[in-house]
C-alpha cells in the first residue's frame, strides 16, 4: 500500500470546499510564561493548512502540548498557539476552550468555508493517550463527530498509537499532510541509497536512547560521530576513566559490540579526543579542556563532569561533516543551554549548514539547539519536527500513525 495524500483525500470526499477537515498537527511548542519560545512546529504546519484553507475547507486543528496527564491545566493551553497561528496565516483563528465539548462544537458549527479553529489540548482528555483500545476509540469517535475527514500532519507523534493519531484516521476518510510527506521523503533518502560519504552524528545524554538507530544505521553509514553525554559510555568502553560524567554502565558491553562492529564493517567511528570538564553542572561552573583519556586528571579530579566536546574534537567533527554528501544529526554535543558548553553543538550546526548535499537536523533537542544558537531554518536541508519518530523510523520500526495512512 502507498501513503494516502491530500490529493487522494479530495477524491475520497468529492470536494474539500465546505468539508470539515480535522488536522492533527504537532504544535507541542516550548512555552515560557505563556509565550512561545520556538514556533518552528507551528510554522511547519502552515503548508498543509494553507492548502486546505485555499481549497475552502473548514479546518479544525487539534494537537497536544506537554503532558497534562488527562486533566485541564492552564499551563498547557493551546491558546498562545492559536494566536500565533492566526498571525502566521494572516487571518482570524478561533479557539475552542475544550476538545470535544460545548465550546468545540459551537466553534466548529460557526466555521465558514476557509475558516480555522484550534481545539484545546487533546491531552486534557485521558482518552487521547490511554492504553485501553476501547477508551481511545471512544474518544476518537467524539473527535470524529466534529469533522467529515481527517488529515494527519503531526509527524512528531506518528510513532504513538493515540486516539487522534491512530483511531481517528480509521474512523474518518484520512490522509497524510504535506509535512509528513516531506519528512518521509527525507527519511527515505537517509535509508535508501543515500549519497556518499554518509555521516551520522549522534549526541544527547544516553546511549540507551540511540541503541536501535545505531544498530540499524551501522551497516548503512560511512562515518559515525559520537558526542554529548553518551560519549562517556563509549570512552569508558575503551577503558578510560570518565570521573563523574554521565555513564551508563549497563551499556558498556553493548557499546563495545558497536565499536567492534564498526571496525568489521569499515565504518569510521569518530570519538572525542578532548572534552570540556566542569567542576559541577551549572552555567557558571569553572571548567577546562582536557584530553579525552585524561578526564580524571583535570583540576576537579574524580568530581569533574564532562559537559561538552572539546575544540579539537569540534574541529574534527566539522571537517568530517563538511566532507560528506549526506549527514543526519540527532542530539546536541553538550549542554548547549549553558553558553560556556555550547561550542561543540554550534560547531556541528555550522558545519551541517555548509554541507554540499543533504544535511538533516533530527528534531528534538537538536532542532531546539540550532534555533537557540541563532541559526535560521533555511540554512539546513531539513529540520525534522519529530525527534523520537525520526529515530524509530531509522530503526526500521513500523510506526502506527503511518501504517494507518497506508504506509508500508
Amino acid at each position: 500500500m502507498t501513503l494516502r495524500t491530500l490529493d487522494s483525500l479530495a477524491e475520497a470526499v468529492g470536494t474539500l470546499d465546505g468539508t470539515r477537515v480535522i488536522v492533527r498537527c504537532d504544535l507541542n511548542v516550548p512555552l515560557r510564561d505563556g509565550v512561545i519560545t520556538d514556533d518552528g512546529r507551528v510554522r511547519a504546519s502552515l503548508p498543509t493548512l494553507n492548502v486546505l484553507v485555499n481549497a475552502g475547507a473548514r479546518v479544525i486543528v487539534c494537537s497536544h502540548l506537554g503532558r497534562p496527564d488527562g486533566v485541564p491545566d492552564p499551563r498547557y493551553s493551546l491558546a498562545p498557539v492559536a494566536q500565533r497561528l492566526s498571525e502566521l496565516l494572516g487571518k482570524p483563528v478561533a479557539f475552542a476552550r475544550d476538545t470535544v465539548g460545548e465550546s468545540a462544537q459551537e466553534a466548529v458549527a460557526a466555521l465558514e468555508d476557509g475558516g480555522v479553529v484550534v481545539l484545546e489540548n487533546l491531552r486534557f482528555n485521558p482518552g487521547e493517550t490511554v492504553k485501553d483500545d476501547a477508551e481511545r476509540r471512544a474518544f476518537a469517535e467524539q473527535l470524529a463527530a466534529l469533522g467529515d475527514a481527517m488529515v494527519s500532519d503531526g509527524f512528531g507523534v506518528v510513532h504513538r498509537k493515540q486516539a487522534s493519531v491512530y483511531e481517528l484516521a480509521q474512523i474518518l476518510p484520512s490522509a497524510a499532510g504535506l509535512l509528513i510527506e516531506t519528512e518521509l521523503d527525507v527519511l527515505d533518502r537517509l535509508t535508501e541509497n543515500p549519497e556518499r560519504p554518509y555521516t551520522v552524528v549522534l549526541g544527547g545524554s544516553k546511549v540507551s536512547d540511540k541503541l536501535g538507530v545505531i544498530s540499524h544505521l551501522l551497516p548503512r553509514v560511512d562515518r559515525l560521530l559520537v558526542g554529548g553525554g553518551m560519549l562517556f559510555t563509549f570512552l569508558a568502553a575503551e577503558g578510560h576513566a570518565v570521573a563523574s560524567s554521565l555513564l551508563e554502565k549497563d551499556q558498556l558491553d553493548t557499546v563495545r559490540g558497536y565499536i567492534a562492529e564498526a571496525g568489521e564493517r569499515g565504518v569510521e567511528l569518530v570519538l572525542p579526543t578532548d572534552v570540556v570538564v566542569a567542576e559541577r553542572f551549572a552555567a557558571d561552573a569553572a571548567h577546562e579542556v582536557v584530553a579525552a583519556d585524561a578526564i580524571e586528571q583535570s583540576a576537579f579530579g574524580a568530581a569533574g563532569i564532562g559537559l561538552d566536546i572539546g575544540p579539537d574534537t569540534a574541529a574534527r567533527f566539522a571537517e568530517a561533516i563538511r566532507g560528506s554528501r549526506t549527514v543526519f544529526w540527532n542530539g546536541p554535543m553538550g549542554v548547549f543551554e549553558f553558553p560556556a558548553f555550547a561550542s561543540g553543538t554550534k560547531a556541528v550546526a555550522e558545519a551541517l549548514a555548509s554541507v554540499d548535499g543533504l544535511g538533516v537536523v533530527g528534531g528534538g533537542d537538536s532542532a531546539a539547539a540550532v534555533r537557540q544558537l541563532g541559526f535560521a531554518d533555511d540554512r539546513f536541508g531539513h529540520i525534522s519536527t519529530g525527534g523520537g519518530a525520526s529515530l524509530e523510523f531509522l530503526e526500521g520500526k513500523r510506526l502506527p500513525g503511518l501504517t494507518v495512512l497506508g504506509w508500508e
